[in-house]
């Protein structure tokens, strides 16, 4: 890669590293970084690296929704670690499997303290520390339910819409990352979010190829997306071939909000 491209020498922490889309970012850096430290539930990150021999992987076991127990738990990390020069946050929650009608105000408010809530501590903790030294780059995750909501025509039953609760705590975190943007842009700490699309996993593409091919309808490009296809613009936005990008959704959805 050329030096403005590379991530060489370069320490990332992926958290929900160890995810569908996660394990192929977690992956990738592991062969472009001097390190990587995977934060995932417990035993998940460390079987992500057996199975795919990770060399320069570090794994760890984090509760990454805990809110409250969050910067404990990460002095440790940045003790042994050091202040990484990028962050990739991909955890997220859901009330998955119920529908608007019904979803009670105590699912709804959980999914936003176990999603928005850590999210924000954690990315506070991280830039504060990136602002001391005056560089860094923080990747949130977003979704495309946080810019448009799902069509219900296209989930037969037994399928249920994306929850409203997902795709809210979806949109608040583009604005976070506009927040944070804003204010460490000045110590040279950039804050951007990755937006994927279409990216059932493969579960669901075996089990539902109907809901799938309404899917592959919906967007430009006419097929869903393939999780290697996250890793690109999750790349680009870590290394200094976006230090002019920040504040920015760079939606990865074959097209799907173009229409």
């Amino acid at each position: 890669m050329k030096p403005w491209h590379s991530l060489a020498g370069k320490t990332i922490w992926v958290t929900g590293g160890a995810g569908y889309l996660g394990s192929a970012v977690t992956a990738a850096l592991d062969a472009e970084c001097a390190r990587v430290v995977c934060c995932d539930l417990p035993g998940r990150a460390a079987a992500l690296v057996r199975a795919q021999s990770l060399a320069r992987t570090v794994p760890l076991d984090l509760d990454l929704q805990d809110a409250a127990g969050l910067p404990a738990a990460l002095a440790p990390v940045f003790a042994a670690h050091g202040v990484p020069d990028g962050l990739v946050h991909l955890v997220a929650a859901s009330s998955a499997g119920q529908r608007l009608e019904t979803l009670s105000a105590e699912d709804f408010r959980q999914t936003c303290d176990l999603a928005l809530t850590p999210t924000f501590v954690l990315c506070r903790l991280v830039a504060e520390r990136m602002k001391a030294r005056g560089s860094g780059s923080l990747v949130l995750f977003s979704s495309m339910y946080g810019l448009v909501a799902p069509d219900p025509r296209i989930y037969p039953d037994p399928l249920v819409p994306n929850p409203v609760d997902y795709g809210a705590s979806k949109a608040a975190l583009l604005q976070l990352s506009r927040y944070f943007a804003v204010h460490y842009g000045p110590a040279g700490v950039r804050c951007n979010c990755v937006t994927p699309g279409p990216f059932p996993r493969p579960e669901v593409q075996q089990q539902h190829p109907a809901f799938i091919r309404e899917l592959d309808r919906k967007t430009a490009l006419q097929r869903i997306g393939q999780r290697d296809e996250i890793v690109g613009p999750t790349l680009f936005l870590l290394t200094d071939s976006a230090s002019y990008v920040t504040g920015h959704s760079l939606v990865v959805d074959g097209g799907w909000t173009s229409w």
